[in-house]
């Protein structure tokens, strides 16, 4: 005799089969253009209504919106309390400031400046009134305007990857960065509308490095539209990425420094030091009205207490320091507020990431951020070595952390992998995929009567089924998010088409995207322009990086 959990069993492989035979049914009608004129979609003002494809809708990820309210994991009591602690620590400890000429601005500001010692201290008040001038929202102007972002208030910005010196990729396994690759990355970058900047991918080990900056800036320039990231390793090198960038949009030098048009990373060697080229970076980036992100990099247990309100502490007063520099140079400069506090492994020193101390610390930077009233830069991360499920979802832990701790700009948000290590072709698809997921889950819901759809429930009845109810096929097309990389087929079709992991059809996403790539449009003089300034540069020595 049977039993109930048999005939549960045998009931649901019933109702499966009638489902899929339903679906083939509809399917066909699909094909053969065979519905009914009662059938037929009446959306047809919708954007995406008839697409049936990711391209078309993609578009709506170029200005994405966080409709949620950020996590808090302090009260405002103890965020009150790691804001004193860290002005106490610049009060009385300071930072040490390598830079002769940071010391020197520093010391006509005010600031206490130790030349022995190279320390230099700030008083509360000279912070205050640095964070009074702080732009809470910024514009990042890309030469294609429809590319432009908004830094701050709800506005969220992904950019890729940045710095790796290895690249890896299944058939090629891992290997030192080159040029190509570089413009691999940026062609990747510039495809996919969820990545909204172009960043320093990878590290060109091919190309000299009083060059280096010269041919990274003309990829960026000419196989992109999207802003450039700009490294700070000297005035000299920066003078020449900024009058690329200057050529490729065609503004002249007063234009540019009205509104940001690129961006750089300030990081601080944690704890409580500011080398030269982070130092300059800061105050030519302020001179030009550019975007500094300011990031200590604070990891628990290792270069910051072991605590996470400990590391944050810690943070907070070395990114309050380079916040504080930039507005001395220009009250009004645009700059954020970035953190980047993570833990280590007690049992190896190797740093960890996308951990639960990761999210938590975000969460509590967010926070120390809005204090002050700057926009937040956090990170996607992981310590993985491969493009593996470990990659997926440490990195997925780190979106949470930053996505709903209410950050502004996610750096290294597709691509990075091995600690930042290496910059992976198959993990960029992978993390374009769950950014493409975060963008949809930032659309509103809509609830009106028609949406509840009251008259599909009783046109559908008792036992019925939703696939051909004139409220589905005016919707079926655009109703659900369409994956880049997810196989949503049943078993059988998907071991009868190769049984490929997400990793394998990753690779050959990326691979499809680099081949059917198109640079976008730039005027020939400006191309013209931009080849003779990077040759004459060459001819000249190019720029040796700041020490």
């Amino acid at each position: 005799m049977q039993n109930a959990a048999d005939a549960a069993i045998d009931q649901a492989e019933i109702e499966k089969r009638r489902l899929q035979r339903d679906s083939g049914i509809l399917e066909d009608h699909f094909r053969g253009g065979e519905m009914s004129s009662k059938m037929r979609p009446r959306r047809r003002d919708s954007p995406r209504a008839g697409t049936g494809g990711q391209a078309e809708r993609s578009t709506r990820y170029r200005n994405l919106v966080n409709p949620f309210e950020p996590v808090r994991i302090f009260s405002d009591d103890q965020v009150e309390n790691i804001h004193l602690a860290a002005l106490g620590i610049l009060e009385r400890q300071g930072m040490r400031v390598l830079s002769p000429r940071g010391r020197a601005v520093l010391a006509g500001a005010g600031a206490n400046v130790d030349e022995s010692s190279q320390m230099v201290r700030f008083d509360p008040g000279l912070i205050a009134t640095a964070l009074a001038t702080v732009p809470a929202e910024a514009n990042l102007i890309a030469r294609n305007p429809a590319r432009s972002c908004r830094v701050g208030g709800r506005h969220v910005v992904f950019a890729p990857v940045a710095g790796p010196p290895s690249v890896s990729d299944l058939q090629r396994g891992k290997r030192t960065g080159t040029i190509e690759d570089f413009r691999d990355f940026v062609r990747l970058s510039q495809a996919f509308d969820v990545i909204h900047v172009l960043g320093q991918m990878v590290e060109p080990q091919d190309t000299s490095v009083t060059e280096r900056h010269l041919e990274t800036t003309f990829v960026q320039l000419t196989l992109g539209d999207k802003a450039p990231y700009f490294y700070c390793r000297g005035e000299a090198q920066l003078a020449d990425c900024f009058a690329m960038l200057r050529i490729a949009q065609g503004i002249d030098e007063a234009t540019f420094r009205s509104e940001p048009h690129c961006y750089s990373i300030c990081n601080t060697n944690s704890p409580l030091q500011l080398d030269v080229p982070m130092t300059d970076g800061i105050i030519e980036f302020a001179v030009n009205g550019q975007l500094m992100i300011v990031t200590p990099f604070t990891l628990a247990g290792a270069m910051a207490p072991i605590t996470i309100a400990g590391a944050l502490t810690l943070a907070h007063a070395e990114a309050l320091f380079g916040i504080t520099l930039s507005q001395i140079v220009r009250p009004g400069a645009p700059v954020m507020y970035g953190s980047f506090t993570s833990n280590v492994d007690m049992k190896s020193g190797s740093p960890a990431f996308g951990t639960p101390e990761y999210a938590k610390a975000a969460f509590g930077a967010g926070q120390l951020a809005r204090r002050i009233g700057a926009p937040w830069r956090c990170s996607s991360a992981t310590a993985s070595n491969a493009p593996d499920a470990q990659a997926v979802y440490e990195s997925q832990m780190s979106l949470w952390g930053a996505l709903l701790g209410g950050c502004h700009f996610i750096l290294h948000a597709a691509g990075w992998l091995e600690g930042g290590l290496t910059a992976s072709f198959e993990k960029f698809i992978l993390d374009v995929e769950m950014l493409q997921m975060f963008a949809e889950l930032f659309q509103p819901v809509l609830a009106s009567p028609e949406e509840i759809g009251i008259e599909a429930v009783a046109e559908v009845g008792p036992g019925g089924h939703f696939f051909a109810a004139a409220h589905t096929m005016q919707r079926y097309r655009d109703a659900f998010y369409t994956p880049l990389v997810s196989d949503w087929r049943n078993f059988g079709a998907w071991q009868d088409d190769g049984a490929k992991t997400a990793t394998e059809r990753a690779n050959s996403r990326w691979r499809e995207t680099l081949a059917s790539f198109q640079p976008p449009a730039l005027d020939p003089a400006a191309h013209e322009a931009l080849t003779a300034f990077v040759e004459r540069r060459r001819r000249e020595g190019g720029a040796a990086p700041a020490g």
